[in-house]
């Protein structure tokens, strides 16, 4: 796996690992966090996340531009793993949110979620430019596609520890309180606070039961849900204190191994080199080529990646809702995804090497194709699964009595195979499409197209409200087959590419 290799991708890879599980230690909760912490509707804590998510891409542009221009692509990295940091710590402080200071507490974590956008912004879209150049080099060149699924993997190990640790913290705090989680509770115990004597019946009648499980006082209610929701949130802000620590570790392995990486585009001096018209006119054509070709493919990446994030926000309220996580919280579950990225990562470049060795190789752009069509394939199977069940709306749903409800919950073997077809994806898509911009972006242009994919990305990231707003007014397979029909038309487009971008890349 790690034959042939540059030696600088390891030191990059393990830097851009410790930045990972800082962020999705966040990112795991971040809906659910909103919700729970500000008593936010789903609806207006996706569009949060999307903004954010958005967000993160879009500076990721702008990372790249200054990185180009200043030459200095170390710099800027070290620049945004510090600018991270403070984000972060601004996350970590627990405060209670109330009536009088929410306009001002829910700004503020807004604004740290700005400063953990803009630093990753300076950060991933320059790092993976550095590894992109490790490949210009002609021995290692053949290797491209590889190295960045080995770089991938290496993200995806801080993914599959991060999302346990929110969900460790704040069962821990709960239960130095006497309390338990509950998934429903906190936004039962908001609807309390905000509308006492409004309260809908049933939820009523719900949240007083789960009061007494607890060994709480039904005679003072509100102090009940002031209290847990304090103790709730207080354990998730503990976490972040964890995404401080791994910045830092990252910002360390950075500054040791600086001097190993190279730096894209960074002019030496060289003779001056005279071209005729016809040349630079070639040349021009073939650079407008290339990018043209980049657009196409960031394109399809703008609908995977829509598709894709739900795991951030109609995916893992599906899993807090329609899911049995009476032993496993909803926010672990994304813990399956970068799991699978790992444990399949070398089972796909293996049979990617055996097709080359056998002269069947499969090409970027073909593979990135086969890759939406397998996301297709995991949205398929929920459709079928929830049309079966004949789930409603999730708010329909929530609206049930426990006993129903949980009666209509599926077990976790749903997640495990939804994951598995979107992580196959995942690999076909999200590495190469890496590759596949280091391989056709000019050379003076590597941070600014890396910059480009990632705001693709954020493109896709701003339609993730979509998700939760279907999910909760129709019934749940309709949201389902919305993200199939979009995974079936990227992929017949795709193919329908296919012959140009190969001539395009050769």
């Amino acid at each position: 796996m790690f034959k042939n290799q540059p030696k600088g991708l390891i030191p990059a890879a393990l830097s851009n690992m410790g930045e990972r599980f800082g962020y999705y230690i966040m990112n795991a909760v971040l809906v659910l966090f909103l919700c729970s912490k500000f008593g936010l509707k789903e609806e207006t804590s996706a569009i949060v996340y999307s903004c954010f998510y958005a967000g993160i891409y879009i500076l990721s542009l702008v990372g790249g531009l200054i990185a180009d221009r200043t030459q200095n692509y170390k710099g800027t990295i070290i620049s945004g793993l510090m600018v991270m940091t403070a984000g972060y710590v601004v996350l970590a402080v627990p405060i209670l949110a109330t009536p009088e200071n929410t306009t001002w507490l829910l700004t503020l974590t807004c604004a740290a979620l700005f400063l953990i956008a803009f630093g990753n912004g300076l950060f991933k879209g320059n790092l993976q430019a550095i590894v992109g150049q490790l490949y210009d080099n002609p021995r290692y060149a053949s290797q491209r596609d590889a190295g960045f699924q080995i770089f991938y993997v290496f993200i995806n190990i801080g993914g599959v520890a991060a999302p346990f640790i929110a969900p460790m913290l704040r069962s821990w705090w709960l239960g130095v309180h006497n309390l338990a989680y509950n998934a429903s509770l906190p936004a039962l115990c908001h609807e309390y606070l905000s509308v006492t004597d409004n309260m809908n019946q049933q939820n009523a009648d719900n949240l007083y039961a789960l009061i007494s499980d607890m060994g709480g006082n039904i005679q003072d209610v509100s102090a009940f849900c002031t209290q847990y929701l304090d103790v709730f949130n207080t354990g998730i802000h503990y976490s972040f204190i964890a995404s401080v620590a791994a910045m830092l570790i990252s910002l360390v392995i950075f500054l040791l191994t600086k001097n190993g990486l190279p730096s894209p585009a960074k002019k030496g001096k060289t003779e001056t080199v005279k071209y005729t018209p016809e040349e630079k006119a070639q040349m021009a054509k073939e650079i407008k080529q290339r990018m043209y070709a980049l657009f196409a493919v960031l394109g399809i990446a703008i609908f995977f990646w829509f598709s894709f994030h739900q795991n951030g926000t109609s995916l893992s309220l599906f899993a807090r809702d329609f899911v049995k996580t009476d032993s496993v919280q909803p926010e672990i579950w994304q813990a399956l995804n970068p799991f699978y990225v790992i444990i399949l990562t070398p089972v796909v470049m293996w049979i990617f090497s055996r097709l080359s060795k056998r002269g069947k190789e499969i090409s970027t752009p073909k593979k990135i194709a086969i890759g939406m069509g397998l996301a297709g394939i995991a949205y398929l199977f929920l459709v079928i699964f929830s049309a079966v069940k004949g789930y409603p709306s999730a708010n329909e749903f929530k609206e049930l009595a426990p006993a129903v409800a949980e009666g209509l919950k599926t077990g976790p073997w749903v997640l495990f195979v939804l994951y598995f077809f979107l992580t196959v994806a995942e690999l076909f898509i999200s590495p190469l499409g890496l590759s596949f911009v280091s391989k056709v972006a000019p050379k003076h242009l590597q941070g600014l197209c890396q910059g480009l994919w990632l705001g693709a990305t954020a493109v896709g990231n701003l339609l993730l409200w979509i998700g939760p707003l279907i999910y909760n007014a129709c019934p749940i397979w309709v949201a389902w087959t919305v993200f199939l029909s979009v995974c079936v038309v990227s992929m017949g487009v795709m193919f329908a590419m296919v012959n140009w971008l190969e001539r395009v890349t050769k």
